[in-house]
């Protein structure tokens, strides 16, 4: 099997060495840019299985890296490293569908097991996209394509929302903490912004179910959400 690809983009070349030295020690194929521009040019044409990305870079800031990422159509996994610590920053990378967000300084070991993770979830989520599709109410989810259909007609879900949806439909009928819906879909715990996966279900409400009497998506008081078909 090829080893997974990894484009670091890092403008500071002491620190962009060391975490390559130490991805490669682990067995990933490592590619380095230091500027935005490079770093939207190799996502297209070297396609990486995951991003490292720095938010401040030369020219083209990490945000708007990500943007074209994911306006690109990009789902591969982002994980922001930045010395910008603000809730502010945390919440505009996650708006923007970053995957997780490590606030310099790190500890390699630690981002080392977050790549790992996030790599093992890229790789399960693939595998799920065989054929195959899921419906509720007027709703139906084709899960090769990712594309949302409500009573016949597209409905545009952020990548984040999409993989929300999932998560609950694979719960059934069991309540899920915002907690595991912290992990499984972002990646960090949940003292982190717990009102992200709020959000989140609101847009899911607001767009596939009934948003003041939601029929599917229900809240459990306290505790998180429950899906029921």
């Amino acid at each position: 099997m090829a080893a997974a690809r990894i484009l670091v983009v890092e403008d500071n070349a002491d620190l962009a060495a060391g975490v390559e030295y130490n991805l490669k020690l682990e067995g990933y194929d490592v590619r380095v840019s230091g500027d935005g521009r490079d770093a939207i040019a190799a996502t297209v044409e070297w396609k990486p299985d995951l991003v490292l990305l720095d938010l401040m870079l030369p020219g083209v800031d990490g945000y708007r890296v990500l943007q074209e990422i994911r306006g690109g159509g990009n789902h591969i996994p982002v994980l922001i490293l930045s010395a910008r610590g603000e809730e502010a920053d945390k919440v505009r990378g996650f708006r923007l569908d970053a995957d997780q967000y490590v606030t310099k300084p790190f500890g390699i070991l630690e981002l080392l097991e977050r790549i790992a993770a996030l790599l093992r979830r890229s790789a399960r989520a693939s595998g799920a996209t065989s054929p195959a599709s899921l419906s509720f109410g007027d709703v139906h989810v084709d899960l090769g394509s990712r594309a949302v259909t409500r009573g016949g007609r597209a409905v545009a879900l952020t990548p984040k929302a999409y993989e929300l949806l999932l998560a609950l439909v694979r719960r059934r009928g069991v309540v899920a903490s915002r907690a595991e819906l912290l992990k499984e879909v972002w990646g960090y715990g949940a003292f982190i912004m717990t009102r992200t996966v709020d959000s989140h279900i609101a847009e899911l409400r607001r767009k596939l179910d009934d948003q003041d009497a939601p029929r599917h998506i229900i809240t459990v008081w306290k505790v998180g959400y429950r899906f029921e078909s």
